[in-house]
């Protein structure tokens, strides 16, 4: 691995970018020092009484601590960063394991791995530390619709298929399950449920919403933080089959502007505190027992610094007596902050930083503040307080080690039947018809049915984000042993109903089938990497599939995988059924079952679904309400099903995406493609060092051919207009992917680089790769982890050249695309 910094030099131009209001005029009138009244919101006085008894153990336990041991409990690391030794000699209080993190490093890590490996930590925070009070560590996880982390769990529906389900019952059932299989592997807190108002449908959390009006998730945060975590009062509150539940994110995510992850909601107060607060106060009132801090601002201040609302509402307003735990390095956002040096957001209210990497940093400085006074002593002692008080009442210091937990190591739990029925009920009732034209549903029995699409028998598709891997992303079949994919639910059906049914995902076929069903939709994303520009939904292999079956005469039927509400215009008008199945997670016999008739549609939308790809925000209540279909909508298969052909024109190009860094022949937007001598390419074209020409692949001149001359040290790069903060995405596993051939290796090292600032670089050689590609003649397609880059000394939160080559020799390639994705394979190491 090559660790160096040099003198590179690219031009940066600083630029300023707008934000829109949300919702109207009175956006306009937005505070603008952020700063809450408190005389506006809510008083509650409920939840969980404080009990005098652990009231009293708090206090003797705080009285022993150490200052260094005080500091640990407020410090949350990632598994990935932290070893169970690191747990015990600095005291910390807590662990997480993020959307990429595994006990052995790779994404489907067994359930019995996960156990050995909450003993381990466990065992660590417990061991005797000279006179110091043993306190147990409490482990977090993002089990969000199911224990989605785990291999074999049931996974349910994302909450946007569950919004359109309406069922706080079946809510509770879910909440239950999930906590039931958490504990079998010792896992003991879970950072759900999400209860974001989701206002602007580009937003890539969309799907973690229930919905556009605080109606459902108001509804929903009781029943589904009591199935979690048990009811106040009785004796298995926080035990037993129950864990500790989350409240997420507080407050605003679902309200930035433009739908930008991590972005700032520029609205006044009372919209703040109308749409975006109210599931907040039944999930108190239920006795959640932590809430998250949203990495999102309320016009220019950051969430993670805002003591108004952090302390001002949620403690001393809604008297919260649990804790507030930061989001992913969120505490580094505020301004005068950095990842590993922050007391402003403890002074501000927050309780526990989650610090996955940057833990051991943010250790030690704040341990410094504490000593010298910039932490206030009763500030640190109050949040580890609250996080003291929250293990005490989930019973951590007695419950022995994970493994000795009830439920720990009942494997046959993960994907059980009874499991799996629940998750099967969802599915059924989450399911929205939007066309039914000639009755096409239900199907007719005995009927020989196509079933096409790539989505019909993928169950990576299935169950999108946050399944095995943040992005989810890299799964296969193998991995859903418990599972159910759509296309094994109509095999089920098919044959159960008297007819036949033909799996063959791009529609070819022997004899003429009585109907096809295609399965299509969105690839797999999560935060910020599933942020869009519009919500016009573009395939053209699915949508040729759909009008070749309708040239054919076949009646079809399709089956929308999306994590969102879209503009689907072509594709409304190239089906005779069109269902919205959103994620379904697992069991696709629950499709099956509305398909065949064996249940009906009783789904109704939670969002209201765009007439256009540029109705990104169009929501219930607003003035000149106007979408193709409104919130609320759903048929059923008795009503009538018809629909007029619609217009199939986009309002507007989309813009370009933002992780395209050279596609289609040319650099993303706010890029170029520089060539000539290291530190001056903008001044030295140098044509006797290197060319780059337009070159064909699938088009004309959609990629770009570069040469090296070997005449003296040259380089191609991607420089941008203005720095990127790729931080996010080096600590969430995403990738620099290349898809590229060599039609002359390397004739000397070649180094693929990055960088950020004047001395700042960091890379890897690509001599060998190179070579091995050029023996073949043909594209490759690679990836290299971003937090390789960051190993090998780039400072990612200031990267103004994402892309370099840098070779002394002779080179010929030709580049076809560079993107920062979420890697699928052809991943190489940071050796």
């Amino acid at each position: 691995m090559m660790r160096r910094r040099t003198t590179f030099l690219c031009s940066v131009v600083g630029i300023a970018m707008g934000t829109t209001a949300i919702a109207g005029p009175a956006a306009a009138q937005a505070n603008p020092s952020a700063v809450a009244d408190p005389q506006l919101w809510s008083a509650l006085d409920s939840g969980p009484a404080l009990d005098p008894t652990i009231e009293s153990r708090i206090d003797a336990l705080i009285a022993e601590m150490s200052l260094d041991q005080k500091v640990g409990q407020i410090i949350q690391a990632d598994i990935a960063s932290a070893t169970p030794d690191d747990v015990y000699r600095y005291h910390l209080g807590s662990i997480l394991n993020g959307g990429n993190s595994t006990p052995t490093g790779s994404y489907n890590a067994p359930a019995t791995e996960w156990l050995e490996a909450a003993d381990a930590y466990y065992a660590a925070s417990m061991k005797r530390n000279g006179s110091l009070p043993r306190i147990p560590v409490i482990w977090g996880s993002d089990a969000v619709h199911g224990h989605n982390n785990i291999v074999g769990a049931t996974l349910f529906p994302h909450n946007i298929g569950l919004g359109a389900a309406n069922d706080p019952e079946l809510i509770g059932r879910i909440g239950e399950v999930t906590a039931i299989e958490m504990r079998v592997t010792g896992l003991d807190w879970t950072f759900a449920p999400t209860l974001a108002v989701v206002r602007d449908d580009r937003w890539g959390r969309t799907y973690e919403g229930f919905g556009e009006t605080p109606e459902i998730a108001t509804s929903y945060a009781a029943p589904l933080i009591e199935g979690l975590q048990g009811k106040i009062g009785d004796e298995d509150w926080l035990r037993g089959p129950h864990i500790v539940a989350t409240a997420k994110h507080f407050l605003g995510d679902g309200g930035t502007a433009g739908g930008k992850d991590q972005g700032d909601a520029r609205i006044d107060e009372a919209q703040l505190r109308d749409l975006f607060s109210p599931p907040y106060l039944p999930a108190i009132d239920a006795g959640v027992q932590s809430i998250m801090v949203s990495f999102s601002s309320w016009n220019g201040a950051k969430m993670h610094g805002n003591q108004s609302l952090m302390t001002g509402i949620v403690k001393d307003r809604w008297n919260f007596s649990g804790f507030l735990v930061g989001d992913w390095n969120g505490h580094g956002q505020v301004t005068g902050c950095s990842a590993t040096d922050c007391p402003k957001s403890i002074i501000a209210g927050l309780d526990m930083y989650m610090a996955p990497d940057s833990w051991k940093g943010l250790y030690e400085s704040t341990l410094a503040d504490a000593r010298s006074g910039i932490l206030p002593m009763e500030r640190l002692d109050d949040a580890v307080r609250r996080i003291l008080r929250v293990k005490l009442r989930a019973g951590l210091f007695e419950s022995g080690k994970p493994s000795s937990r009830p439920y720990a190591g009942e494997f046959e739990r993960l994907g059980s039947a009874d499991h799996r029925a629940v998750a099967r009920e969802a599915v059924q009732k989450s399911l929205v018809l939007l066309k039914n034209e000639a009755s096409v549903l239900p199907l007719d029995p005995g009927a020989t049915v196509l079933v096409a699409g790539d989505g019909a028998d993928n169950l990576t598709k299935q169950t999108g984000g946050w399944t095995l891997s943040w992005q989810g992303t890299g799964t296969k079949r193998s991995d859903f042993p418990n599972a159910q994919s759509i296309w094994e639910g109509i095999e089920v059906a098919a044959a159960a109903a008297g007819g036949t049914a033909t799996l063959s995902p791009d529609g070819t076929y022997s004899d003429k089938p009585d109907v096809a069903i295609v399965v299509f939709g969105e690839d797999p994303y999560a935060e910020f990497q599933g942020d869009r520009p519009d919500v016009g939904y573009d395939d053209a292999n699915s949508l040729a599939l759909l009008h070749s079956l309708q040239d054919k005469g076949i009646p079809t039927v399709s089956v929308f995988l999306s994590g969102r509400a879209m503009w689907v215009n072509p594709f409304l008008n190239a089906s005779d059924a069109f269902v919205a199945a959103w994620l379904p997670g697992t069991e696709g016999g629950g499709v099956a079952d509305l398909l065949f008739g064996r249940k009906e549609f009783t789904g109704k939308l939670s969002y209201s679904w765009p007439r256009s790809s540029d109705q990104t925000n169009v929501n219930v209540g607003d003035a000149n309400y106007d979408p193709l279909f409104p919130y609320g909508f759903g048929l059923t298969t008795g009503e009538n099903g018809e629909l007029e052909r619609l217009p199939e024109d986009r309002a507007r190009a989309a813009p370009a995406d933002e992780n395209e860094l050279f596609a289609s022949g040319r650099p993303g937007a706010g890029r170029q493609l520089r060539i000539g001598v290291p530190g001056q390419l903008a001044a030295n074209p140098a044509p006797d060092l290197i060319t780059a020409q337009g070159a064909d692949r699938n088009a004309q001149e959609d990629s770009v051919r570069l040469r090296w001359t070997g005449s003296g040290r040259a380089a191609a790069a991607i420089v941008q207009d203005a720095p990127s903060d790729l931080t996010r995405q080096s600590n969430g596993g995403l990738a620099l992917e290349l898809e590229f051939k060599v039609d002359e290796g390397p004739s000397k090292n070649v180094d693929l680089l990055m960088t950020c600032g004047n001395a700042c670089v960091g890379g890897f050689p690509l001599q060998a790769l190179l070579t091995k590609v050029a023996e073949t003649g043909r594209w490759t397609r690679v990836s290299l982890p971003l937090s390789c880059f960051a190993e090998a000394g780039v400072d990612m939160s200031r990267v103004d050249t994402p892309l370099m080559l840098v070779t002394d020799g002779r080179l010929d390639i030709t580049l076809a695309s560079a993107r920062i994705i979420s890697p699928t394979g052809g991943q190489l190491s940071c050796q």
